[in-house]
C-alpha cells in the first residue's frame, strides 16, 4: 500500500494511493460508510500504532462520482469516519501537488458531505472552500459531572461540534491532559443527557475557545476528535462552525479575515461568504508540508498487521 504522509499545522495525514479496499459503487457518502463497516480492520491498520498513531487521519483516494472533481476523498481516523476534514483536504491537495497530480490553481475535492473548492496557492498552501456550516443551537447547557454546568454552541462545520468559552485550563501544550480529560466527559455528558446535533447526529467534536496568545490571533482553541485525540492544527471544520457562531451572533461580517490558532499555535485565515440556506460558506486556509512517501507492508504472519487495538493479540 503506498502512502504519502503530510501535516498541516502540525496535524498528520496519511493519503493513501493505492492498496485500499473495493467499496463498490453507490455515492462517497455511502462508500465512507461501506469502509467502516465492512474494512474496519483497514482502517485501524493504515492508522493506529505501529505503523501511525490516533492523532492520524486518513485520507482514502476513491474515484469519483462528480465528473468536475479533481479527485474524491474518503476521511477516517482510527475511531471512525470523518464527513469532511479541512487540514486533510489541504494536506491532500498539497500531497497530489507534490506527485505532480494537481497544478496550481483552483479545483474541486469530493467529499463524503459534498464537493467541496480547493485553491493550490502555493506548492505547500491551499484555501478549501467547505461545505456550508451553520449553528444549529445556541447556548446549550449541559451539566459535566465534576465541572458542573457548561454552556456552548452547537455547529456543524463538516461534522458535529459543542463549540464553548468555557474552557477547563489554559489553550497550551502543558494542559492537554487536562483539557482532554475535560473534553472527554463533556462529550460523554452530551451524549448521556441526549443533546445532539440535527436530526440525533451524535456530536463527536469538542471545541474548547479562549483569547489568542499571538499578536495576530483572534481566538485560540482545543478540538477534540472523535476518540482520545486532539487536533494540533485550529481544526478546519472546526473553525468553519466557528465562524457559523460568529456570523450569527453578528460579530464577524462576511469577507472579514479571522486567524484561528491551536493549542500548538499554528494558524489558519479563514473569512466566509453567506450560504444558499443561512449558514456561511468558509474559506479555511493553511499550510502543509510532505513528511513522508512510503509503503506500507502488511504481514500475514504479523500479529499487529490490524494494528494496535483494544483487543490484545495471544
Amino acid at each position: 500500500m503506498r502512502v504519502i504522509d503530510s501535516h498541516t499545522g502540525g496535524e498528520p495525514t496519511r493519503l493513501i494511493l493505492s492498496g485500499g479496499p473495493d467499496l463498490g459503487g453507490g455515492s462517497l457518502a455511502e462508500r465512507a460508510h461501506r469502509l467502516f463497516r465492512s474494512h474496519r480492520d483497514f482502517c485501524s491498520a493504515v492508522l493506529s500504532e505501529p505503523r501511525g498513531h490516533d492523532a492520524m487521519v486518513g485520507a482514502l483516494l476513491v474515484p469519483t462520482t462528480d465528473l468536475a472533481a479533481a479527485a474524491a476523498v474518503i476521511y477516517f481516523n482510527p475511531i471512525g469516519p470523518l464527513g469532511m476534514c479541512g487540514h486533510a483536504t489541504i494536506g491532500t491537495a498539497v500531497s497530489l501537488h507534490h506527485l505532480g497530480r494537481l497544478d496550481l490553481g483552483r479545483h474541486q475535492l469530493e467529499t463524503p458531505v459534498g464537493t467541496v473548492g480547493v485553491h493550490l496557492q502555493a506548492a505547500n498552501r491551499a484555501a478549501v472552500e467547505n461545505v456550508e456550516s451553520d449553528r444549529y443551537r445556541a447556548d446549550v447547557a449541559v451539566e459535566v459531572p465534576g465541572q458542573g454546568r457548561i454552556s456552548g454552541d452547537i455547529a456543524w462545520g463538516g461534522n458535529w461540534f459543542f463549540l464553548t468559552p468555557d474552557v477547563p485550563a489554559p489553550l497550551t501544550l502543558a494542559h492537554v491532559d487536562q483539557l482532554t480529560t475535560s473534553a472527554v466527559a463533556l462529550r460523554q455528558a452530551l451524549a448521556e443527557q441526549g443533546i445532539t446535533g440535527r436530526d440525533g447526529a451524535a456530536i463527536d467534536h469538542i471545541e474548547f475557545v479562549g483569547p489568542p496568545l499571538t499578536r495576530v490571533g483572534h481566538a485560540r482553541n482545543f478540538v477534540l476528535c472523535p476518540g482520545t485525540a486532539y487536533d494540533r492544527s485550529p481544526c478546519g471544520t472546526g473553525s468553519a462552525a466557528k465562524l457559523a457562531c460568529l456570523a450569527a451572533d453578528g460579530d464577524l461580517a462576511p469577507g472579514v479575515t479571522w486567524i484561528q490558532e491551536s493549542v500548538i499555535g499554528s494558524t489558519y485565515a479563514l473569512h466566509y461568504r453567506p450560504g444558499p440556506t443561512g449558514g456561511v460558506i468558509a474559506t479555511i486556509a493553511g499550510t502543509a508540508f510532505v513528511t513522508g512517501d512510503a509503503v506500507l507492508n502488511f504481514d500475514p504472519a504479523d500479529p499487529y498487521r490490524a494494528g494496535i487495538t483494544s483487543h490484545e493479540v495471544y
